[in-house]
């Protein structure tokens, strides 16, 4: 069966991070900064598992802001991040032409900060045709009344608005799914927080009653 055109599928999806880095994460003030860190590692790893194309870039990362977060980095090894000078992803042509080069045109965005880079992207994707998902909280602003607003603007602009947690679980969608199973769900478990604790607790002491009993 096919999956209804509302939800994102595996093959149809490419998923970019914007400046992913210290020096801007030491100015969010939108949630709390470890949750956000958990929550960027996790969609990475969900793209590393269901073989997402994943592009990440980095600004100033030699003198203000850093490179892109180590453990953000270990999650998803082998992908360089492209450096650029614009504030917007789309206005750097490297970047720009890396995302296009996917050839997927539904976008998953993770970034920091909502109120500059990750909604300059989101604003000036969609003005080309492609269909955006902000992942909402693996994004970060300044405070959480301008982060609130950025998210207002690009959702009126036709962005959709997603969560973490609900990316690996629309794409996977069937736990018979065996290929992605094990992936998906490590990926909860160990980010997930409570919902993650209830899966490792099924796996581990809820088992099927012994025959005959």
């Amino acid at each position: 069966m096919d999956a209804p055109r509302d939800l994102i599928s595996p093959d149809e999806c490419a998923v970019v991070f914007a400046d992913q880095q210290a020096g801007l994460a030491f100015a969010v003030q939108s949630m709390d900064r470890q949750a956000l860190l958990n929550n960027s590692i996790a969609l990475a790893r969900t793209a590393v598992v269901f073989d997402l194309p994943i592009i990440a870039s980095t600004s100033a990362s030699k003198v203000y802001s850093g490179p892109l977060m180590p453990a953000l980095q270990a999650a998803m090894p082998g992908v360089a991040p492209i450096e650029r000078r614009s504030m917007n992803i789309w206005e750097d042509d490297a970047a720009r032409t890396a995302i296009q080069n996917t050839g997927r045109r539904r976008l998953l965005v993770s970034g920091l900060l909502t109120e500059g880079c990750v909604s300059f992207l989101v604003l000036s994707a969609l003005a080309d045709g492609f269909e955006v998902f902000v992942v909402g909280d693996a994004c970060g602003g300044a405070s959480e009344y301008g982060h609130e607003l950025a998210i207002r603007r690009m959702a009126a602009k036709g962005a959709q608005v997603t969560s973490w947690l609900q990316v690996p679980l629309e794409l996977q969608r069937d736990w018979t799914r065996h290929a992605t199973y094990d992936g998906a769900r490590a990926i909860v478990e160990a980010n997930g927080g409570g919902y993650g604790i209830g899966l490792a607790y099924s796996r581990d002491m809820i088992r099927p009653p012994l025959a005959g009993g």
